[in-house]
């Protein structure tokens, strides 16, 4: 693509998803109103409904936005044996913005609607952040570990939130996604925390631990997501914006909660080592798999 018709495409892409974001949050917001001032069980039900509706349209409209770059190409697998009336908890490794309205569009259609754990800047964003409260979706407040020591009362405050959430959660069927990474993968980021990996940061298990040990079996399964784009590393969202992006790259693997990934990930020490290996094993087979679609395609010259 010319740059010409990439500096064309993008504002125009801006403009269009910021059209859709306002026409699709505007009635969640006011709905999230509603079920505020009447807090009837009967009417949120109702109004969650509508809610996950909503989003559904959202959803929808950036698939659509998506269908407008005539050179992209999707490459997922694993998508059999999904379903919207079960519960999933969804962990993904984090590269980009465009994560987000990758699993949206991919999955608007297989699971119920995403409830994302969301950095607590996100509840200023206009009209995405006030849609995302009336979604009940969990915003998370990050300490260091510095500020920690001189505020011990903040201390388990996103494990707090994460159970209040979760606790909604169990009404209807609800797929929880948890950028385990806790922020965007970046070189810079990978040095800072001394990642072993070359393709990931290292996961934080506290946030999927709390959201099992709250719904416990209602999950189904936990699906665990890879994310690749391997024609477009550096830049996927602006990318995305700009029509430049060319491959998406999805593998779905479904993992069983077994009852030893049920335990008092605060209190319990040895449950807690235990469970951060699991999701260390995971991660460590997530970066092989990366690496390796990253070399078939570059092998193949696409």
């Amino acid at each position: 693509m010319t740059r010409i018709l990439a500096a064309i495409t993008l504002p125009l892409s801006i403009v269009l998803t910021i059209l859709v974001t306002i026409v699709c949050s505007v009635p969640i917001i006011v709905a999230g109103m509603v079920k505020l001032l009447l807090p009837v069980p009967g009417i949120w039900r109702k109004v969650s409904i509508f809610c996950n509706f909503m989003m559904y349209c959202w959803c929808a409209g950036l698939a659509a936005l998506l269908r407008l770059n005539p050179h992209l190409q999707w490459d997922v697998e694993g998508l059999e044996g999904l379903s919207k009336k079960n519960w999933y908890l969804l962990i993904c490794n984090h590269r980009s913005w465009a994560d987000i309205v990758v699993l949206c569009v991919l999955f608007r259609k297989h699971i119920p609607m995403n409830k994302y754990f969301l950095k607590q800047q996100l509840a200023w964003v206009p009209f995405i952040g006030l849609a995302c409260w009336a979604l009940d979706m969990p915003f998370m407040k990050r300490y260091s570990r510095s500020y920690l020591l001189r505020h011990p009362d903040r201390r388990g405050k996103d494990v707090e939130t994460t159970r209040r959430s979760c606790e909604k959660f169990r009404r209807y069927p609800t797929t929880i996604v948890n950028f385990v990474e806790g922020s965007r993968f970046t070189h810079e980021k990978r040095q800072q925390t001394h990642s072993p990996y070359q393709h990931l940061l290292p996961p934080k298990a506290a946030g999927i631990a709390m959201a099992i040990n709250v719904l416990g079996s209602q999950f189904d399964k936990l699906l665990n997501i890879t994310l690749c784009y391997p024609n477009n590393d550096r830049h996927p969202f602006y990318d995305m914006l700009s029509g430049r992006l060319t491959r998406i790259v999805v593998r779905v693997q479904l993992e069983p909660i077994n009852e030893e990934l049920h335990g008092d990930y605060v209190n319990d020490k040895t449950f807690k080592r235990r469970f951060q290996r699991w999701l260390n094993t995971l991660w460590d087979k997530k970066d092989i798999q990366i690496e390796e679609i990253k070399t078939s395609y570059k092998n193949a010259g696409q």
